[in-house]
């Protein structure tokens, strides 16, 4: 008697589809105003279009796509007032995973922590400065040990700190990038210290000077 293969399941490829498109938008590989064709997605994943379609109507959901009539879907440009309301929104979840997550710290946790702010220093592009900046505060959060507020604060924090956030104007500008690094260490000798107080503290007015510096560029332009 045969073995029969199955094929793989239309919603978890769906999702995997979903999941890398996201990171190619949130990352810059794929620039605001990208055409989306379905025929030619289903081919890089090797695909029909059924589960093509439904990653896409997912990013439309997060906001990342948009369909527009007789174009199909596009990568979404992103607005500055929405990615300052999520910066809000990046606050009351990040500094209260950081809460949570200080007194549960190890040593490999800092060593993580560490690791992360010793790549961003050797960063050459905005793209890699961006990346280790969603890394460190990603790590900064897991160990809260809380699974919901990490999925949250991917879902509504990590985006922010993307290139695909920054995508009207040059990192450089948006934001002091050696002052950006400084928090960082702060934050990281905070955690050492087991200083829960000067973490939130410093992590929470790191959040807002992020939120300034792009309604000042807003003002600019």
């Amino acid at each position: 008697m045969g073995v029969t293969t199955s094929k793989p399941d239309q919603k978890s490829l769906s999702y995997r589809i979903r999941d890398e498109l996201k990171q190619d938008i949130l990352q810059g590989v794929l620039l605001p105003g990208t055409q989306l064709r379905q025929e030619s997605l289903a081919k890089r994943f090797n695909s029909s279009r059924i589960p093509v379609r439904e990653a896409l109507r997912q990013l439309e959901v997060e906001g990342l796509v948009k369909s527009k009539l007789n174009r199909g879907a596009i990568v979404s440009t992103p607005n500055l007032n929405d990615v300052c309301d999520l910066l809000e929104i990046r606050i009351a979840l990040e500094c209260r995973a950081a809460k949570l997550a200080v007194p549960n710290m190890t040593s490999e946790d800092i060593a993580r922590l560490t690791e992360i702010l010793n790549a961003y220093s050797l960063a050459k592009t905005p793209a890699e400065c961006a990346e280790n900046n969603r890394q460190f505060h990603l790590a900064l959060c897991l160990p809260a040990n809380n699974k919901q507020l990490t999925a949250l604060i991917k879902q509504y924090c990590m985006s922010t700190s993307s290139p695909y956030a920054n995508f009207h104007l040059d990192m450089t500008t948006a934001t002091d990038i050696e002052a950006v690094h400084q928090d960082h260490y702060a934050i990281l000798d905070a955690c050492k210290a087991r200083d829960v107080e000067a973490v939130v503290t410093i992590l929470e007015n790191h959040i807002k000077a992020t939120k300034l510096c792009l309604l000042k560029f807003q003002q600019c332009v």
